[in-house]
């Protein structure tokens, strides 16, 4: 796919360049986006270089990785690193895409990542058809969480053992936006599943409620 470059009231979301290597590695010297990413630690110029000039790239070429920059259209200060990852599931049926992202430190607390993610998440369902967006986050990354929800995501549950994280496994916690959350229609009809109730009755399964 042809790279794109996206816009909100206050960011610019285009893909990395290689005058943007430095930025990405100073960002990645925090040590809470190894913590809770697959980002290398220690983070080496080598590190950014690979992934601005060619991870990244090659992710648009070959339809694995569509990764943006985020930077704000004021100071064009580098905001977040975000894109739709694992893309083996896009093409029809599934119609399905994840999101990841990283946010700078200092920027962080502002609104930036969730507002470029409901950018992303846009454009995933008018322009690629995307009808199951998800989001995988190491359980206890409530700040990855956070932005979630203010995206518009579901929470759905906890996987367990679902990562390995510098040599252990840990639950991850999960969660979906559909198009029908933000009152879209998708091209491929979702029928919920319907829990019956001791009376009789049915009602819609909620995100994450137990089975009985």
């Amino acid at each position: 796919m042809e790279p794109v470059t996206l816009t909100t009231a206050r960011l610019l979301l285009r893909p990395l360049q290689p005058s943007d290597v430095d930025a990405v590695l100073a960002a990645c010297q925090d040590p809470e986006i190894p913590r809770w990413t697959s980002v290398p630690s220690p983070y080496t110029r080598e590190h950014a270089a690979d992934f601005v000039e060619r991870i990244s790239p090659e992710g648009w070429r070959d339809d694995t990785l569509y990764n943006f920059g985020v930077f704000t259209r004021e100071s064009g200060a580098l905001v977040s690193s975000m894109g739709l990852v694992r893309l083996a599931q896009l093409p029809a049926p599934e119609r399905q895409a994840e999101l990841g992202y990283w946010t700078v430190k200092e920027q962080r607390g502002r609104g930036y990542t969730a507002e470029a993610g409901r950018a992303v998440c846009d454009w995933a369902f008018s322009a690629l058809g995307v009808e199951r967006m998800e989001w995988y986050a190491e359980a206890g990354n409530v700040g990855s969480r956070a932005v979630a929800l203010r995206i518009g995501f579901v929470l759905e549950g906890t996987m367990r053992a679902k990562i390995v994280q510098n040599g252990t496994r840990r639950d991850t916690w999960r969660a979906a936006l559909l198009p029908s959350d933000w009152g879209r229609e998708s091209a491929t009809a979702y029928l919920p599943y319907e829990r019956p109730e001791p009376n009789g009755a049915k009602q819609p399964e909620q995100p994450g409620q137990p089975s009985a």
